[in-house]
């Protein structure tokens, strides 16, 4: 019984406009959700979030006044560079760490851009491979489905990790 509750994904449950939305915990207070997850001021203060990366074009900070935002206007597209935004991303899921925070990283369906981030960010940082960091999101959110071309960009960036730690030994 205990270990059903260590592996059974933290999900918070949110209404916006009559759909039930949620967010996860990937991570150590990395949160992952969709734009529904980010309009619920009350649940993010609870989840002692204080960051936000916003991952995708046309949408804007909820509540600006309240938590700090990073927005990475990109489209989900297979066409879109994403693994060129990962490093100010990483900075900044970092910033929020370091302060004591957490951080939501979210895009519109929680589904491609913002998983994208997350597992570069958990390959990156945790030395996990792409299997393995995506895997562990899915677990977390089934949901997750980084479009074809992101999964190509996550493939590369995984190779230039371990040529940058076999560079490193």
């Amino acid at each position: 019984m205990l270990t059903n509750l260590l592996v059974t994904p933290r999900l918070i449950p949110l209404v916006l406009n009559g759909r039930l939305c949620c967010c996860c915990n990937c991570f150590k207070g990395l949160f992952l959700g969709s734009v529904g997850a980010a309009s619920n001021k009350g649940v993010l203060k609870s989840l002692n979030i204080t960051h936000v990366l916003l991952v995708a074009n046309a949408l804007v900070p909820a509540y600006p006044r309240d938590f700090k935002y990073m927005q990475v206007e990109v489209l989900d597209s297979v066409n879109t560079n994403l693994v060129q935004h990962f490093e100010e991303c990483f900075s900044f899921i970092d910033e929020a760490k370091r302060e004591g925070g957490g951080v939501l990283v979210h895009c519109f369906a929680g589904r491609s851009r913002s998983v994208t981030v997350i597992v570069a960010y958990l390959m990156k940082t945790h030395q996990m491979s792409l299997s393995e960091a995506l895997e562990l999101v899915r677990s977390k959110r089934p949901q997750a489905a980084p479009n074809q071309g992101f999964l190509q960009q996550l493939q590369s960036f995984e190779n230039r990790l371990r040529v940058n730690q076999g560079t490193k030994e």
